[in-house]
């Protein structure tokens, strides 16, 4: 994979560190792309799978040590100490000694070792310890700071670990405990329902699915109701596949084909089932795929992407100046040993061997504090994409409404109160076994109402027909006392009008004519501008001898009325979104409802709508046209999953880092395709695997603040690099007008090292720093060009003040020959550090330092102790052990005033710059 080394290490190791806790991360699945997942799975997987799909239910469960009511607690203890724990087996973190490596073979460390071995060849203990030093602590600060940084988001992220609905027998002889919930298992006995994290699932666990679930392991299916599973991440097939209980295919060998069989990592779409689990871990599917492929090549991030082009920037500038630095020490001074030692001194002062410290620390420091903002991050290099984000697509409730909704109107055709209307939606709502919404959280909540309704005397279930975002309506089929059975279909008002032909009015039914049809859209249109969701109610009578129905079914229907539900906007939505916008984050509302609703809840939270979309204008249009229509449109209605994905594509396409805010299964596609997948924790399995980050509370004032905390770890990760650039930028400048006039080389090589030493470690508290306001209020990018010219602009200025130094140390005090080597070198290693060291403080702001923006007290620590350690080591006892010598009490009064100008020149170097370039 072709990764700029700089980039490479830090983000593997980040890598590697989440996927030990989130191994069915939707991104992880992009390895089935790459791999013919037919030639990598062993015999033994494949004939294992066979086995389980083709034998009886009840000889499989006795295989399992299981039964249809799942395992009691002594069961599952005894065969996790067989199977282990439900994790993939190489994700295991990294043992200590394996991440240190890791944290000493990056290229910077590698050349520095280079170099202490030919030190140590040519008998310079100095600069071999010296190096040594600097490999040993930035290896070690890299390691402290990785480690700490891994712990703190392997504990935000275990805050939002999903979790797995399983079947739970007592002991024998033992009261069952009541507090789980009571259901009938797939023998209509009673059994305990119980939520468990993942990784304790084991073989012959009976696990329960819904719409929405991730499947947590490979499943032999027991019952299935219409099941209908996404398994494109492992086969590549867009469309969902339907799962039955019985093999219907005896002949086929391929695992993929077995139609029973439900494997890890994959996702219901809809419907409901029943499976045993048969591998778990390292055992599925999932697992020895993981296993058997090395690397993932993946789209890197807006993140990644600028990290690359900053890397390859520096690289290419050092590959560049560390020849001609060499050629030139070798032809002015003729010992070319040395001019080697110096230009590979130079390499490394050009090197930010820092910058996977800086970005490790800086990202988890943003991490932990997001979390006390209840904002849980699972993947680290999300915070810089979350301040670079400018366009924010969420959806409409819970986000802009207060997710409390109620239902308001229960009405027939004519807009009159109807109680057999609600009747018919408290029947499909109570009956339904997949994914119950809000909506029908709402309709079940008026159950005081139904007095004379009795569903366990007077109802029984027949059947249903699932929900699916294709048809956006289900059914469900009761019989009443045995003598008729009735569907009740309930969804959206367009959908359901689709399936019907007659309505009710009153006793009579009546045809579905035009007129009728115009009448209907008034009412449901008038309710939609008041802000009401209007939902559909159809009936139709059935055979009582027919048990089983499907889509087909759901023809012919009689629309009974409707059913209005609100949900009023939330107070803190008007200035959490005005808050955005001034932030330069625009918000755009992708919605499934209907748009008269969305655009009337717009309006009462003060978002402008510009633009309206639905899905079927989305649908029409190819890639080109729906990339110029998302830039003026800020609401798109009635949009199916595939929709809301092709909008944020669309989006990312024309420049802007999109971020996508939902929690149900037909956003899954979005946060997938999206710079940054926002969920929250009582989403739905499949729509937290998708994110990157998990909101502990569904509020536009939350991601607010997290947007600006990602601002913030951006800004001071791009201080490091503008610092170090820059301040590397002048020193190779200087060291290159030195070379030609001086008849020695104007700082030995462990001169260069040491000073590169103590200005990196002053560098470990930029993660800490302030960040001024001005730098928040616009997203923030990665701009290579500008780099550029920052190194341009401010390098040079250091260098002006260097040749100052070395005029005064070669006229002053008289450092002319190599005799008066020493004291040169002296001089010019104070000054090098100071004003590199200086310089953090004038670059980390465009205002004035130390008067209208002070940094941060670990940062002034930190750059206060490396000044005052670099005198120290000239004019202390050590100075002859690094080859220098303690420097006259009046160079300090002219290093001020050469420190004073420097500063003053920057300052106004910063002042003409921002006017031209901009400071961000």
């Amino acid at each position: 994979m072709k990764h700029a080394p700089l980039r490479a290490h830090f983000v593997a190791h980040l890598h590697r560190r989440r996927m030990a806790r989130h191994f069915l991360r939707l991104a992880s699945f992009e390895l089935f792309r790459h791999v013919p997942v037919s030639k990598v799975v062993p015999p033994d997987l494949a004939a294992t799978l066979n086995a389980a799909a083709r034998e009886e239910p009840a000889a499989l469960l006795a295989r399992l040590h299981s039964h249809a009511d799942g395992l009691d607690a002594g069961e599952i203890t005894r065969i996790r100490r067989q199977s282990g724990e439900n994790v993939i087996g190489h994700e295991k973190p990294m043992p200590a000694w394996l991440h240190l490596w890791h944290c000493y073979i990056d290229p910077f460390n590698l050349l520095l070792s280079v170099l202490a071995a030919i030190s140590l060849y040519t008998g310079d203990l100095k600069a071999t310890t010296v190096i040594g030093c600097m490999v040993v602590l930035s290896t070690l600060i890299r390691f402290l700071q990785e480690s700490r940084s891994s712990k703190a988001a392997d504990a935000l992220k275990a805050m939002v670990g999903n979790q797995a609905t399983v079947l739970r027998r007592a002991p024998p002889g033992t009261v069952p405990d009541a507090a789980p919930t009571v259901h009938l298992d797939i023998d209509g006995r009673p059994a305990r329902h119980v939520e468990i994290p993942l990784r304790e699932l084991v073989p012959g666990d009976v696990v329960v699915l819904s719409a929405g679930d991730m499947i947590p392991a490979d499943l032999r299916l027991l019952s299935a109701k219409d099941l209908f599973i996404g398994q494109a991440a492992m086969t590549g097939e867009s469309l969902p596949v339907e799962k039955f209980v019985a093999l219907r295919d005896a002949a086929t060998s391929s695992p993929l084909e077995l139609d029973n069989i439900a494997f890890m990592g994959t996702n219901v779409l809809s419907g409901s089932a029943t499976g045993v689990a048969v591998g778990t871990g390292a055992s599925t599917y999932f697992g020895t795929l993981a296993q058997r492929v090395a690397t993932v090549e993946r789209e890197p991030t807006a993140f990644q992407a600028g990290v690359n082009k900053v890397s390859w920037l520096l690289i290419r500038f050092m590959a560049v100046m560390t020849p001609i630095v060499f050629v030139l020490n070798g032809f002015t001074k003729g010992d070319w040993l040395e001019a080697f030692l110096f230009a590979m001194s130079v390499a490394i002062g050009l090197t930010p061997e820092m910058l996977p410290m800086i970005v490790t620390s800086t990202l988890a420091k943003g991490a932990v504090l997001l979390s006390r903002k209840k904002v849980i991050v699972k993947r680290l290099d999300a915070i810089q994409n979350f301040g670079a984000m400018d366009v924010l697509c969420t959806d409409k409730t819970g986000t802009l409404t207060q997710d409390r909704i109620v239902l308001q109107r229960h009405i027939d055709i004519d807009g009159q109160d109807s109680l057999p209307v609600l009747e018919y939606a408290w029947l499909n709502s109570h009956y339904q076994t997949g994914l119950k919404n809000l909506l029908d959280v709402a309709v079940l909540a008026r159950s005081d109402e139904l007095t004379r309704l009795d569903p366990a005397n007077n109802y029984r279930k027949v059947d249903e027909i699932p929900f699916d975002f294709q048809r956006r309506r289900m059914s469900v089929v009761v019989a009443e006392r045995d003598e008729r059975h009735l569907l009740i279909c309930k969804g959206a008002i367009e959908e359901i009008l689709a399936a019907c032909t007659q309505v009710r009015r009153g006793e009579t039914i009546e045809p579905l004519t035009p007129d009728i049809l115009a009448h209907i859209n008034a009412v449901t249109g008038a309710m939609n501008g008041d802000g009401l969701r209007v939902m559909g109610v159809a009936i139709k009578e059935t055979p009582p001898d027919q048990s089983v129905y499907g889509v087909a079914d759901e023809t012919g229907l009689t629309l009974a009325g409707y059913v209005a539900f609100l949900d009023p906007p939330k107070e803190t939505a008007a200035p959490a979104l005005k808050a955005l916008r001034l932030n330069g984050v625009t918000v755009k509302v992708l919605t499934g409802d209907n748009a008269l609703v969305t655009a009337r809840v717009c309006q009462e939270v003060g978002l402008e709508v510009s633009g309206m979309l639905l899905g079927s204008d989305v649908e029409k249009m190819d890639d080109a046209a729906l990339g110029l229509a998302v830039e003026k449109t800020t609401v798109f209605a009635k949009l199916s999953p595939t929709h809301k994905e092709r909008v944020v594509r669309a989006l990312r396409a024309n420049g802007h880092v999109v971020g996508f805010m939902g929690d149900g299964i037909n956003d899954a596609p979005a946060l997938h395709a999206a710079d940054i997948g926002i969920s929250v924790d009582t989403a739905v399995d499949i729509a937290k695997e998708a994110a990157d980050i998990i909101l502990l509370e569904k509020s536009l004032l939350v991601l607010g603040d997290g947007v600006m905390e990602g601002r913030k770890t951006f800004a001071n990760m791009l201080k490091y690099i503008r610092m170090t650039s820059s301040s590397n930028f002048g020193n190779v400048f200087s060291v290159l007008v030195a070379s030609v006039f001086l008849p020695f080389l104007p700082m030995l090589p462990m001169h260069l090292l040491l000073q590169n030493l103590l200005y990196d470690v002053s560098q470990t508290g930029i993660p800490f720093d302030n960040v001024d306001e001005e730098f928040l209020r616009t997203p923030q990018h990665w701009d290579t060009d500008g780099l550029g010219r920052f190194m341009v602009c401010f390098g040079p200025l250091s260098s002006i003040f260097d040749v100052a130094t070395f005029g005064l140390m070669w006229f002053v005090f008289h450092a002319t020959t190599p005799a008066a080597q020493t004291l040169f070198q002296s001089g010019w290693f104070v000054e090098g550090l100071l004003s590199q060291t200086l310089i953090v403080h004038m670059i980390r702001t465009r205002k004035l330092p130390f008067v209208q923006s002070r940094a941060s007290w670990p940062l002034i620590a930190m750059t206060s102790a490396t000044m005052l350690t670099g005198i120290a080591i000239v004019m202390g006892p050590l100075a002859h052990y690094f080859k220098l010598q303690a420097l006259p009490a009046q160079y300090f009064l002219w290093l001020a005033a050469i420190l004073l100008g420097y500063m003053g020149l920057t300052q106004l170097m910063k002042g003409l710059y921002t006017r031209r370039y901009g400071w961000q």
